[in-house]
């Protein structure tokens, strides 16, 4: 029985459903105990274990029903047709509490509907059919075929090809019998479904549009068939998000994910690789993507830096030209530990703001006193990039450190790389040209710069080659290259009152 807007008055046709198309998520509305007369009263009989998609407004169903008055007397059956019922739902094609009723159920699901005039046939009726302002009660089944489902189905002739058959194989009169089986289905309104099935319970942040992630997936179809897997590979799979680099349905299915979380992502063909399909991927599949998120990041993202430690003395601390040795642990964000120097039982040793390290670490070790302990989270374009370490640093990897800071020898004023800690003789060159020729040579000068270091009245430069510092300091007072100083050479750079380097 065909149940429709107010005041249409035909023969009425077969009631409810056809079958569902569907492989989105929502969740099944819940049953309702039967109450006044006035309103929409649904009572769920029979919900099958998987319900994967519920019946959205627009949806073209297919389903039975037996419609009765409240004391019993049924007024139409779909059963008594043996046909099921075929509409649109929410498109004004059935009374509106019907509309209502099928919103929300599951293939194969059961409701008990009780509708009252108003959203039936009000004062009106249906002459000889429905008396004015008549109650309805609705027993509801959904019908369709599930995914991985498997059928034997046999067409009589008058629903196939008929007495004539279609002229090449089938001959006329021929009942047909399909052996099918389900592989997947989906609405071209469907959007992607997001089922979470590990979300950390720390999440700082979500993923978000212009964010470069790292992550492992299984790709497979809608029966479990494989297509493609990272792990396979032994590699993330690597990209921007929210910028067209990867299947419309995964760009939107990857957004708002942390850190080490897994989700499962169910793609429509019109989401993924269409009606074409791509390699091993057949036209018109729907995807089914398990992830893992390794790390992410985006392009402005600076250094994190968290302090878990400072000794009560913490005024001394790290400037550019300070050598700094330091323990450290590295690790990915997921906590592969990549590195250690208390695994190695030696400390490292830099000059910072020399180069020696990437730049996020250099960054990280600043205003850092001795004994202090952080943990710096680093994105890949202050670390190693996107060419990563081969075989110990994957490329565009987010990198943890935590560090301790054992000792500072503080550094020279920026553009030094010798220092007199006391005044400056007046007589300089006389006293370094010992053999009093008038010129100096490198072994001279060596020895005479070593030897103000020793006594404390001058200084070099902390973490670099010595000999090599004094050799450059030499051949930049040997000016014209012939390998001694003379008197007329050799100059002080007078830029402060006790920092003159020679």
């Amino acid at each position: 029985m065909g149940f429709r807007a107010r005041g249409w008055r035909p023969p009425l046709p077969p009631l409810l459903l056809l079958l569902l198309w569907v492989t989105g998520q929502a969740a099944p509305v819940a049953g309702l105990g039967l109450g006044p007369d006035t309103e929409l009263q649904i009572e769920r009989r029979f919900v099958p274990d998987e319900c994967p998609r519920t019946v959205r407004s627009g949806d073209f169903v297919r389903y039975h029903y037996v419609g009765t008055f409240p004391d019993g007397q049924k007024f139409d059956s779909s059963y008594d047709r043996d046909s099921t019922f075929n509409v649109f739902v929410g498109k004004g094609q059935l009374i509106a509490g019907m509309d209502q009723a099928l919103v929300g159920m599951c293939v194969n699901e059961r409701r008990f509907v009780k509708i009252p005039p108003k959203l039936a046939y009000g004062s009106d009726g249906v002459s000889g059919v429905i008396p004015p302002d008549s109650v309805l009660h609705f027993d509801v089944g959904l019908l369709g075929m599930c995914v991985g489902e498997k059928r034997i189905i046999t067409i009589p002739p008058f629903l196939a090809y008929g007495e004539h058959g279609d002229g090449k194989d089938i001959p006329g009169q021929a009942s047909l019998v399909f052996d099918v089986a389900l592989l997947d289905l989906h609405n071209p309104k469907d959007g992607i479904s997001i089922e979470n099935k590990i979300v950390p319970e720390n999440c700082e942040r979500r993923s978000q549009s212009g964010d470069f992630l790292r992550y492992h997936y299984n790709g497979t179809l809608l029966d479990g068939t494989f297509f493609d897997s990272s792990y396979a590979r032994n590699r993330t799979f690597d990209t921007y998000i929210g910028q067209g680099y990867v299947i419309p349905g995964m760009d939107e299915g990857l957004l708002g994910v942390c850190i080490g979380e897994k989700r499962r992502i169910v793609v429509p063909p019109h989401l993924g690789y269409g009606e074409e399909g791509r390699g091993n991927i057949p036209g018109s599949a729907v995807l089914v993507f398990d992830i893992h998120v390794i790390d992410f990041h985006n392009p402005s993202d600076s250094i994190s830096i968290t302090s878990h430690y400072k000794p009560s003395d913490c005024s001394v601390l790290s400037k550019k030209g300070d050598y700094l040795k330091y323990h450290y642990n590295a690790s990915l964000l997921d906590g592969t530990l990549l590195d250690s120097t208390w695994n190695l039982g030696k400390t490292y040793n830099i000059v910072l703001g020399s180069g020696q390290v990437v730049l996020g670490m250099d960054m990280a070790l600043r205003e850092m006193c001795v004994g202090e302990k952080r943990t710096v989270v680093i994105p890949p374009h202050l670390g190693y990039g996107e060419a990563g370490v081969d075989g110990e640093v994957p490329g565009s990897a987010v990198l943890v450190f935590d560090i301790e800071l054992l000792e500072l020898v503080a550094g020279l004023p920026e553009g030094y790389m010798f220092i007199w800690n006391d005044e400056v003789s007046p007589n300089l060159f006389e006293e370094i040209d010992k053999d009093g020729n008038g010129e100096v040579f490198l072994e001279e000068f060596s020895e005479y710069i070593h030897a103000q270091v020793a006594s404390g009245k001058g200084k070099l430069a902390p973490g670099f080659d010595a000999d090599m510092i004094v050799k450059n300091m030499f051949t930049n007072q040997d000016r014209n290259g012939d390998g001694k100083v003379t008197a007329e050479e050799f100059k002080l750079k007078d830029q402060e009152t006790k920092h003159d380097e020679l």
